[in-house]
């Protein structure tokens, strides 16, 4: 079976790349002919017998919506024509959020007769401007097959047009594993970021949005440093769509400035793994969420994470076996949980190992390669 992916997000921004290279690298091992399509800034990952084009150039280049749109439907014209002349007839896309640009590619795939899978990884969009769920709708109806990461994401799917159910399949969000290095040597890390190593410290990692739930760790936070004063947080993320003096004031109406780090800029792809050498514990205070990266690269980097015990997370993870829960946006449980964490060294030590076992065992990409395979077949 031949297939292309066409991903024109790549390594831009995030670490989505890496759960590209590892589909790519589970469908070869499954003997899956694969071909990705994406941008200039990602890097080949040089995966015997995958194909890869950089058919978007450098599509993130100018700031100006006009020209990247442009440049958007260039790439996706290039991308589609080629795999359609080299006779490969199923089309993969990965879906974060959905609006006319999308929507074009999926059209001209339906055009030319190809089949079109979408793998959903946010069933409605963070954005505070959010595409017409009426867009998403149809474009969910013009796909051929689906893939989504877990049962909460396939029901909330399935509420918006329970006529889609016979196309959904439940493949899981892989493990970082083949794409990290992990370093040993913590205070290694420290020096290397300018962190204090004698103190615990606390991380929230990745992208702030609003729902990611920062204010809540924020408002718990006063109630750790009094019983546990020689902790810290470290926040690394970028503010995406929100004003982080809405954070700020909560820093300052609760005295923590002592209390903060403050890392809110881009982490490059090669300063992540000295961030979580760094780090004792992960917090993961989400509101709403329908699969964590950022979770799954926690544990495969063998670092405890607290999460927010929502359905999509409970799927993956289990309370103080490979991970510690707590109840969503509840400030004062969130509170009590970190201060019972910090006070059992030996304790976070067990679930951190047991986190990356869970990734060892549960979610390997040749699994996640074989399933995709499977889903493929129905076409």
């Amino acid at each position: 079976m031949k297939v292309a992916i066409i991903d024109p997000l790549g390594a831009h921004g995030s670490s989505h790349h890496f759960y590209l290279f590892g589909q790519l690298d589970g469908l070869k091992r499954n003997n899956v002919n694969v071909s990705l399509y994406t941008n200039s800034k990602t890097e080949n990952p040089n995966i015997d017998g995958v194909k890869f084009y950089q058919t978007y150039g450098d599509l993130f280049l100018s700031n100006n919506f006009f020209i990247n749109g442009f440049r958007f439907l260039l790439g996706s014209f290039r991308s589609i024509l080629h795999a359609r002349i080299s006779r490969i007839k199923a089309f993969h896309f990965h879906i974060f959020h959905i609006n006319f640009l999308v929507l074009i590619n999926l059209l001209l795939i339906k055009l030319l007769f190809g089949k079109l899978i979408l793998t959903i990884h946010d069933v409605s969009s963070f954005a505070k401007s959010q595409t017409p769920s009426l867009i998403s709708n149809f474009a969910y109806k013009l796909a051929d097959l689906i893939l989504t990461h877990n049962k909460y994401s396939h029901n909330e799917i399935i509420k918006l047009d329970f006529s889609l159910k016979p196309k959904i399949h439940i493949i899981p969000h892989g493990n970082y594993l083949p794409f990290i290095n992990i370093i040993e040597d913590k205070n290694k890390s420290r020096g290397y970021l300018d962190l204090p190593e004698e103190k615990i410290i606390v991380m929230f990692f990745g992208m702030i949005k609003e729902v990611k739930g920062l204010d809540i760790l924020l408002k718990s936070f006063k109630k750790v440093v009094d019983k546990n004063p020689n902790v810290v947080l470290l926040i690394a993320g970028k503010p995406w769509k929100t004003d982080f003096s809405f954070y700020q004031s909560i820093i300052e109406k609760n005295q923590l400035e002592d209390h903060v780090i403050l890392h809110t800029k881009f982490i490059s792809h090669n300063d992540v793994k000295y961030y979580y050498s760094a780090s004792d514990l992960v917090v993961l205070p989400y509101k709403k969420i329908y699969q964590s990266g950022v979770l799954m690269m926690t544990l495969s980097y063998g670092k405890a994470a607290l999460i927010s015990d929502l359905p999509a997370i409970t799927e993956v993870v289990t309370d103080n076996e490979n991970a510690f829960l707590f109840k969503s946006e509840d400030v004062n449980d969130l509170a009590e949980k970190l201060n019972v964490i910090l006070c059992n060294k030996q304790n976070l030590e067990r679930v951190s190992k047991n986190g990356r076992v869970l990734m060892q065992k549960k979610f390997s990409w040749n699994e996640i390669g074989r399933l995709t395979k499977i889903a493929y077949q129905t076409l």
